[in-house]
């Protein structure tokens, strides 16, 4: 990755005709997205979306208990914050940043207006939009079905769609958080696949060694969602093989 971020490292950005590209990338500001850093909490008006180009943001359902479950994952395939073009304006979810790195914020009212042009904007928008709500779905049915086992094998091939190495720096305690799930669920998972040799686990740093021996142990979600998003955004370069 390049020192200084630039705004076609994120694919939607890059998926822009050059005369999109002069009305909104002049007002694209970077943004540096350190881990746990708060994009917005559930209920906030959102005055801005982000395109993420390194940094991965997840989307988490939080209980009035305290309580959370991750529900998507946003890396440069995509942006954060879609109820700024839906109509919406706010969202009952919080975005956190899962991975750190770098971002570019952009003014929802600027979005609005490239997306009220009904031109290429609207439909990147709109496809992209339905491979989130996918994501989402699918999600749910593997939080309800599968195995803890299973579903850190689909959260760890959906962070590693989105990063450019193979290594994810991240607690068990965060990743508890995200699936929803009791850390001794993670920690009892994340040996198992230590064990098999596909990761290599240490103090809150995951080394995938094995991607394909991850996706034969992963549930069909994965597939699923990857799937559906390589159909909706085939702008979306194919990422080879560890």
């Amino acid at each position: 990755m390049p020192d200084t971020p630039s705004p076609l490292q994120n694919h939607l950005l890059a998926a822009l005709p050059a005369e999109v590209r002069e009305r909104l990338f002049p007002y694209l500001e970077p943004m540096p997205m350190p881990l746990g850093k708060v994009l917005y909490e559930s209920g906030d008006t959102l005055r801005h979306v982000y395109f993420p180009t390194n940094a991965i943001v997840s989307l988490l359902y939080v209980m009035e208990s305290g309580a959370s479950a991750e529900i998507s994952v946003v890396g440069n395939e995509g942006l954060i914050g879609v109820a700024v073009f839906m109509g919406g304006e706010s969202t009952p979810s919080r975005a956190i940043v899962q991975s750190a790195g770098h971002a570019f914020r952009l003014p929802g009212q600027r979005l609005k207006d490239e997306f009220n042009r009904h031109g290429e904007m609207l439909l990147l928008m709109l496809r992209y939009t339905q491979s989130l709500i996918t994501q989402m779905a699918q999600t749910a049915v593997c939080n309800r079905h599968h195995s803890i086992d299973q579903q850190l094998c689909r959260w760890l091939l959906l962070s590693l769609d989105r990063l450019q190495g193979n290594e994810l720096v991240m607690t068990q305690e965060l990743i508890a958080n995200m699936l929803g799930v009791r850390r001794e669920g993670v920690t009892e998972a994340a040996g198992k696949l230590q064990k098999l040799g596909l990761i290599e686990y240490s103090r809150g740093r995951i080394t995938v060694l094995d991607r394909p021996g991850i996706e034969q142990l992963c549930c069909e979600c994965y597939a699923v969602v990857k799937k559906e998003t390589d159909r909706l955004l085939p702008y979306v370069p194919v990422r080879p093989a560890n």
